[in-house]
């Protein structure tokens, strides 16, 4: 992990580029894949699995008996600690659900909206060295609270050509019915066409590497919407003086073990704290049965001395990261200077996993600096909102000859008109 001591602002703008992959080769091997699906369907699915994967499966599905008896596979605490986490996630989620409410504009003119579930759902679900079971509940569990018609799970099967049992397991609990042993960009790529097994969905939902990302922008431009870029993971810490190093240096190692493209930024106006961090992330490291993937991570990882705390999230705000830890005195005082950031864990305790696991908040984020303009999964993620309005005679009387001068001014004669032929109708009544 780098360390850098009061940079000149000047160069916080290449601080906080993330390592990327050149666009123009990601969006040609995705293209490929994708043309490939569109042309022979599952036939490509099962070859690109055999190529990215370096597993042959002979089907798509995975068989509904195995999702069934999943749970016999999972031990009873991991059933536990995932129910304890569906309870959590559920109420957080369920506090979302809004009431329509119905305003009068005008006397005589009143409006409403009311949510509409998106009718088919593609969720995403990264496996390779980290089988993510947990964003099984982030993405499911939302939206069977919405209320979608489909839910569509794929997720990479692993050597053995089947998929994790927790991983099942998750999708049974949280009433996923249809399930796919697909990864990658070919995933994403059925999600978007579908194919003999997988059908075509409205959304897409999920994290996952940039080959993930670039998938499912290149889905976007295809005609399915999507949740958000969201590439590889990311976390930042500001900690003071009160920041306890052994916490700080386990959370850095909780992200860099994600992959080796995630990326760890520490901030501090207290050089000591850094130098105790770096030492006991030393410590943390060595125990670490991932340590060759977060020790590849560390080398995109920055630790950086500022003047202050409030410079220190002036630069984090200019980051945009997926994930904030507030390691400080006081972090509520701080709150309101929060510009950019997908979730924010405040004080020593507040670990970053909780928020991926069980505190109840949704962990699919944006990541790469989108946290300036894209919020995290919510229930609102799986709806439309659909806007009503009623105007009764007195109300078209009230608000017609605004419309008509507007209409007129813009030169749209027939816009006008439809206003018009009606208030001549009420003249004469």
């Amino acid at each position: 992990m780098k360390i850098i001591i009061n940079p000149q602002r000047s160069t916080w703008p290449e601080l906080v580029n993330r390592p990327q992959q050149s666009p123009e080769e990601l969006e040609n091997i995705v293209l490929q894949v994708f043309e490939d699906i569109k042309l022979n369907g599952d036939a490509a699915l099962l070859k690109y699995t055999e190529i990215f994967d370096k597993v042959s499966i002979n089907s798509v599905l995975v068989d509904p008996a195995e999702l069934k008896n999943s749970d016999l596979a999972v031990a009873q605490d991991l059933q536990d600690a995932l129910r304890l986490a569906k309870g959590n996630i559920e109420k957080f989620h369920a506090s979302q659900v809004q009431n329509k409410g119905r305003i009068e504009t005008s006397k005589g003119v009143v409006c409403w909206r009311e949510n509409r579930a998106i009718e088919k759902v593609g969720i995403y679900i990264p496996g390779g060295t980290a089988p993510l079971l947990s964003t099984v509940l982030m993405l499911g569990i939302p939206a069977k609270l919405a209320g979608c018609k489909e839910i569509v799970l794929c997720t990479p099967p692993g050597k053995n050509g089947k998929i994790n049992s927790a991983i099942l397991f998750a999708a049974k609990l949280t009433g996923i019915t249809s399930v796919y042993k697909v990864g990658g960009i070919q995933a994403i790529g059925a999600l978007t066409f579908g194919t003999e097994s997988i059908p075509r969905v409205d959304k897409i939902f999920g994290p996952g590497n940039q080959y993930v990302t670039a998938s499912k922008l290149m889905a976007q431009r295809n005609g399915t919407a999507i949740d958000m870029p969201a590439g590889p993971s990311e976390l930042l810490i500001i900690g003071d003086k009160s920041g306890v190093p052994e916490f700080i240096a386990a959370d850095i190692l909780s992200q860099a073990e994600h992959g080796e493209d995630s990326q760890v930024i520490f901030l501090s106006d207290n050089e000591q704290l850094i130098l105790d961090v770096i030492k006991a992330l030393h410590i943390q490291l060595a125990e670490l049965p991932r340590k060759d993937i977060a020790n590849a991570a560390l080398k995109n990882s920055k630790a950086i001395l500022l003047k202050d705390i409030h410079e220190c999230l002036e630069f984090s705000n200019l980051y945009a990261p997926e994930h904030l830890i507030l390691a400080i005195e006081n972090p509520y005082t701080m709150i309101d200077g929060i510009c950019n950031a997908g979730s924010v864990f405040l004080g020593n305790y507040s670990c970053e996993s909780a928020g991926d696991y069980a505190s109840g908040t949704n962990h699919t984020l944006p990541t790469n600096g989108y946290a300036r303009t894209y919020s995290g999964v919510s229930l609102d993620s799986f709806v439309k909102k659909i806007t009503f309005q009623e105007i009764s005679k007195e109300g078209l009387q009230n608000i017609g000859p605004a419309i008509e001068l507007m209409a007129a001014e813009e030169q749209l004669t027939g816009h006008k008109n439809a206003v018009s032929i009606r208030l001549k109708t009420l003249s004469y009544v």
